[in-house]
């Protein structure tokens, strides 16, 4: 059970009681009628056969209170977008499938593209910039829940507690992130969050000195969870990056429009467990080694924003403190395994640690030599600006996909 214990600048909402599911979803439901909600699901095609999406699925037949959900799909050709259609035909909410790799996505992203207004690489950040698109269409939902597709202890319980902040009439919270153990099969899992992110955060605070930016991101308890939910006005003005690095820009589009008090984190689930990345000692453009070059790059050009000059010396120091640091943590997380009967391979955790520190370098070395480069995903009120009817032609292509393929 956890804490009541506050920590940072940004709101925590515990699970204190194991408030009964039933109870949540009363709740929900009541205040479905003054903010409509909805789920924004990411997906890969090939999610729709494994072993979490058909769960995941299940579980939300039986949830009462959203008014819409909107399905992203990745990597599909027609017969799987059919498929697609067919695999989520028994969900009882409306709900819309965006064929991102269909003809008439595809026409209005190269439209897109020609204004230089599109993102420039696939993935998650883009899969999710198109859903935002099209929920700010159809103006069914107010208040929004996102979560992965690959979650293979997911239940009911965790959407209810991760849309609860934003959905409740008295509550004056716009954003809000999950948090969570990543315990599972009796091991201590999260490499990336316990050993790259929470140590990175603590080096560059000592180096460049305490700043308002890095304190509020050292609030969050999990930083790169892939679940948020959010009110619909956020969608218009953010830009979100289109690589690994999405976690760490969602919240720093937060920061950059919010104040803190509108902000909050939730803690969503007592186990979870998803598809873990490899960590590609050998590959930088793969697994968690690609993964922590973009969330390096993604902090240092926040940090960057604020005024801070970067230098290779600079990097360097980072790069030592981090080190010295994240071997710490290393320490501090077997302990905390033992003493809770968990395993953790230190092997594994010090490779991990060595291989973040060396990307940690090449991520500012990357950042130093492409000044000029434009990570972020246009906002939607930038593209309404340059194509007023963007909105329409997006929310129509979905509808007429759903239209000609959904019969078959």
């Amino acid at each position: 059970m956890a804490d009541f214990h506050q920590n940072g600048i940004i709101t925590t909402l515990h699970n204190l009681t194991s408030r009964h599911l039933a109870d949540l979803e009363s709740d929900l439901l009541k205040f479905s009628k003054q903010r409509p909600m909805g789920l924004l699901l990411p997906s890969l095609f090939s999610e729709l056969e494994g072993e979490a999406l058909p769960n995941i699925v299940k579980h939300l037949k039986t949830v009462p209170y959203l008014s819409e959900i909107v399905i992203g799909l990745d990597r599909a050709n027609k017969d799987q977008f059919v498929h697609a259609l067919d695999f989520f035909a028994e969900l009882p909410q409306h709900h819309r499938v965006l064929w991102n790799d269909g003809p008439r996505l595809k026409a209005l992203d190269e439209e897109l593209q020609a204004l230089d207004l599109a993102p420039k690489e696939h993935g998650k950040g883009r899969n999710v910039w198109y859903c935002m698109g099209y929920i700010l269409a159809s103006g069914k939902a107010e208040s929004i829940a996102l979560h992965d597709c690959d979650i293979v202890t997911y239940d009911s319980e965790l959407l209810a507690r991760l849309i609860y902040p934003v959905a409740h009439p008295m509550f004056n919270y716009e954003f809000c992130k999950g948090y969570y153990s990543r315990v599972s099969n009796g091991k201590l899992n999260g490499r990336v969050n316990r050993l790259l992110v929470t140590p990175l955060l603590r080096a560059l605070k000592s180096v460049v000195g305490e700043n308002q930016y890095l304190d509020y991101m050292d609030s969050f308890r999990y930083i790169l969870s892939g679940e948020f939910s959010f009110r619909r006005d956020v969608l218009s003005d953010i830009r979100i990056p289109s690589d690994w690095g999405l976690e760490i820009g969602v919240l720093s589009e937060m920061h950059r429009n919010y104040a803190n008090n509108r902000l909050c984190q939730v803690d969503i689930a007592q186990i979870y467990d998803h598809k873990h990345q490899e960590l590609s000692l050998d590959d930088q453009q793969a697994g968690l080694s690609k993964m922590s070059i973009d969330i390096s790059k993604a902090l240092f050009r926040k940090l960057a924003t604020k005024g801070e000059v970067f230098t290779p010396e600079v990097f360097r120091t980072i790069k030592a403190t981090y080190y010295r640091i994240a071997l710490d943590f290393v320490e501090t997380y077997r302990n905390d395994a033992i003493m809770n009967g968990l395993t953790v391979d230190i092997h594994q955790e010090e490779a991990s640690v060595e291989m973040f520190a060396k990307n940690i370098m090449d991520a500012g070395n990357e950042f130093l030599d492409k000044p000029m480069e434009i990570p972020f995903i246009a906002s939607w009120n930038r593209v309404q600006s340059a194509m007023p009817d963007v909105l329409e032609r997006l929310y129509q292509a979905v509808e007429d996909d759903y239209q000609e393929f959904s019969s078959k």
